[in-house]
């Protein structure tokens, strides 16, 4: 997403995205790449060049997307970035690309495939850009459970989530209210497809990442030699 930015003298628009999302990339040992705007028919060919994908966090999901109505407290649409992360995610769903998606991400692939949105709830976020922290629980049996085999506390800042899972998708973990907290589809329907609602790039735990990153590694798209190429879309705010 473009936004406009301030730095010296300067005040331009510009695509940004937290450093803490290529800080966990490189922290889990891949090579971060970060990818701008573009125009929604050049997805395909953007994805086949990498190794994986992150979908970060972000604005809410426009309503419309799945169907429905903006609720009052439903954030303003940015109908360019919806569009261009839904093409990157089918692109990467199509072309068998890892892909994890953060926060914004796990709502994007979700409404991807089918999928509807709670379009607010309490609990999950701290004061205005103050992240909040809870407890998820890993479903047994999942690939996320393989990765995170005990509960974890998270770093959370959200005030949407899903609502009707997506049909393919499984769910990962849950909070203990109830909310889904990872998607994912089954390892025979992708190689590495996972989404998880908190915000990993805030915390210490590498573990979500650095499955990505090897499983981009083990993927039969070429890499950069011993680093995996792992690339996200850039987004001006956690979602």
């Amino acid at each position: 997403m473009e936004t406009d930015v301030r730095w010296g003298v300067w005040q331009h628009q510009a695509a940004v995205l937290p450093a803490g999302y290529h800080r966990l990339v490189q922290r889990a040992g891949g090579t971060a790449l970060l990818l701008p705007p573009d125009a929604d028919e050049r997805a395909r060919e953007i994805v086949s060049r990498l190794d994986g994908l992150v979908l970060s966090g972000g604005p809410d999901v426009e309503p419309a997307r799945y169907g429905a109505g903006p609720e009052p407290e439903c954030g303003p649409p940015d109908p360019a970035r919806d569009a261009w992360e839904l093409a990157l995610a089918r692109a990467a769903l199509e072309q068998r690309v890892p892909v994890l998606g953060i926060c914004r991400g796990m709502q994007i692939l979700n409404v991807l495939l089918g999928g509807t949105l709670v379009q607010h709830l309490e609990g999950h976020r701290g004061e205005p850009g103050v992240f909040a922290e809870h407890a998820v629980r890993p479903v047994a049996g999942t690939r996320l459970a393989a990765i995170l085999p005990e509960p974890v506390t998270v770093p959370t800042y959200h005030h949407q989530a899903v609502a009707r899972v997506a049909a393919g998708l499984v769910p990962g973990a849950h909070a203990e209210d109830g909310t889904v907290e990872a998607l994912e589809l089954p390892p025979g329907e992708h190689p590495f497809a996972l989404a998880v609602q908190w915000h990993p790039e805030e915390g210490r735990d590498v573990r979500v990442m650095r499955a990505l990153v090897d499983a981009a590694r083990a993927g039969t798209h070429s890499g950069p030699g011993p680093e995996a190429r792992t690339a996200a879309s850039p987004s001006p705010a956690a979602g």
